[in-house]
């Protein structure tokens, strides 16, 4: 299971690049959508279950957005490919807190946004990708 943090981006990298050779990721990080991350942890496995893992990519052409394995951490299919255009208007409602950070993502495709949570080892990424996204700093 990867952990590190330059292994789980290196592995994004390299599924991008089967996908589509011509692209290149700027930023990634890992996040957990669904509820409270805090909550669904009290619920222990039962919790676990209403929690998706993501990889949110933004690369020189599209955001990306990978589901996560579970049991491996390493991204598995390829969920949406966003147009930069139609990215900048999909992130809502940016909440930086200690260990647990989360932002609204709409998806296309579902009728509300979802809520990413992201873990401190990601924030500067986070940081990045959003300011990237919404044109302006997160900070």
């Amino acid at each position: 299971m990867a952990m590190k943090k330059s292994t789980i981006q290196r592995q994004v990298a390299e599924a991008i690049a089967l996908a589509n050779p011509q692209d290149r990721p700027v930023v990634t990080i890992q996040a957990i959508a669904g509820p409270s991350v805090w909550l669904m942890s009290l619920f222990g496995i039962v919790g676990q279950a209403f929690l998706t893992y993501y990889f949110v990519t933004v690369t020189q052409q599209a955001v990306l957005l990978h589901r996560a394995s579970r049991m491996s951490n390493r991204p598995q299919e390829l969920v949406t490919a966003i147009p930069p255009h139609e990215a900048m208007r999909m992130i809502t409602d940016v909440r930086r807190n200690t260990l647990w950070s989360s932002f609204r993502c709409q998806l296309p495709g579902r009728p509300k946004p979802v809520r990413m949570n992201v873990h401190r080892m990601w924030r500067k990424e986070m940081d990045q990708l959003l300011g990237m996204l919404t044109g302006r700093p997160v900070a």
